[in-house]
Parts: structure tokens; sequence; C-alpha cells
């Protein structure tokens, strides 16, 4: 048990065995397999280029999947658009937050709860911003103009007002300083204890993902070379040699 969840045991929400995708004729993933169970935080690590982004995009219904099952909930999403995907409750917060930089964070929140009744959005803002007091603070100024680990709040906290059973986090950490980066992960810790919801985050920086994550894998040129609870990671020479600086 890691953090407070058996993953052993626990359901799965999400189930990925043997993914095959790419680009054109260019196949990036090969026969990739894991497993989300259900109100953990599993973790993807993986140097720049092996594929971590190309998982989500695949899983995300942004990217053509060639080959492989996914099963959400026990449902097949190979290949179900995006926004279906959306309405199924699975949420996307893409590497690079882009959030709309001439709409104000009020507007960037709203537009995250599009495929939702307004009058529920309207409603769920002030829960959300409960985790991030800063976007309570800013709430009227436009999205360009907050720090990068502010547009990164905002970009998870748009994410939240989807109301996901899962949320897929692409490299949270990137371009964010220092201290807002321990911030931004235990709050995702927070909303994993206080709502179930299930976390699914690729990440370069590994110690700050498995400090939170109950189980990780690691992907090397498109495939998964490692996996295991993220206390045994943590403790793996490989893994400190490659990703901790040890």
């Amino acid at each position: 048990m890691a953090n407070g969840v058996e993953t052993s045991t626990a359901a799965a929400l999400l189930s990925v065995d043997g993914l095959t995708a790419g680009y054109g004729k260019i196949r990036a993933l090969h026969g990739v397999s894991l497993r989300v169970p259900q109100a953990s935080i599993v973790c993807v690590l993986g140097a720049n280029g092996a594929g971590k982004t190309t998982l989500m995009r695949a899983l995300s219904g942004l990217l053509p999947v060639s080959g492989g099952q996914l099963l959400f909930d026990g449902q097949s999403i190979a290949n179900v658009p995006a926004e279906a995907l959306v309405r199924r409750g699975i949420a996307h917060v893409p590497q690079g937050r882009m959030v709309f930089a001439q709409l104000s964070v009020r507007d960037n929140l709203v537009l995250g709860g599009y495929t939702r009744p307004a009058a529920e959005v309207r409603g769920d803002i002030d829960r959300v911003l409960e985790y991030f007091p800063r976007l309570k603070e800013r709430i009227a100024s436009r999205a360009g103009t907050l720090s990068g680990g502010e547009q990164q709040m905002l970009a998870i906290a748009r994410g939240l007002l989807a109301k996901p059973r899962l949320l897929m986090l692409d490299e949270p950490s990137m371009g964010v300083a220092p201290i807002l980066k321990d911030a931004i992960f235990e709050t995702l810790r927070a909303i994993r204890d206080r709502e179930k919801l299930t976390l699914l985050i690729v990440e370069q920086d590994a110690d700050i993902a498995l400090d939170i994550a109950d189980e990780g894998y690691v992907i090397e040129t498109g495939r998964v070379v490692m996996q295991g609870p993220a206390a045994e990671l943590v403790g793996n020479e490989d893994i400190r040699r490659a990703y901790l600086g040890g």
C-alpha cells in the first residue's frame, strides 16, 4: 500500500494492454501496457522523447491507436474522439498548459466545463478554487499575465471543472518554479485524497512524481522497461542513476 491506496487489489479504472500508436508510418509506442487503479496516483517516467506525450495523446483521443486494447471502466475507448472521452469522464491537462491567454482566469475555468450544464460549472468554480488560492486572487486577470506555475494551476483547475473520474497530466512540473512545483504536487495529492479522483501523471522529474504516486512505470523508446510500487522505484539504483541523480 502506498499513500493510503491498496493498488494491488483496487479495481482498475484504466487498463492499457499492448498499445501501439505513432505518427504516420512512424511508430512511437510499442506494446505499452499499464494499469491505473481507481482513486490512485500512477506516474509514468521517462526522458524527453521516450513516448510519454504520445501515450497521453493516444489515451485522450488526440492520436489514433493502431493496436492494443484501451479500457476505461471496462469499456473500450480506443479511437473514441476526445470530446466523447471528456463526456465519459477523462480530462487531459496537456504539456505546456495551453491556457487561453487573452481570456480571464474565470473564463478559462468556465470553458473547462463546456460539456456540463453552465449552472453546475458556476457552482463548482468556487470549490475548485479552494485548492488554488492564488487563482482566486487573480480571478479577473488575463491568463497570459500569470506566471508559469500559476498557469499550470489554472490548467489543472480547468481540467477539474470537467468533473472527470480520471485526470491525466502531461509534465505538470515543466516551466514551474521549484516552490510552486512542490505546492502543485501536494495539491494533486490532496485532490486525490479528498475527492477520490484517479490521476495519471507523466513526468521527467521522477523525484517529485514518485513522492505522491502509488505506482510508477518507466518508458524508454516507446516501451515500458520497469514498473512497480512508487516506494520501490525510489529505491531502485537504476532509477536513481537515470532520474534522481543518485
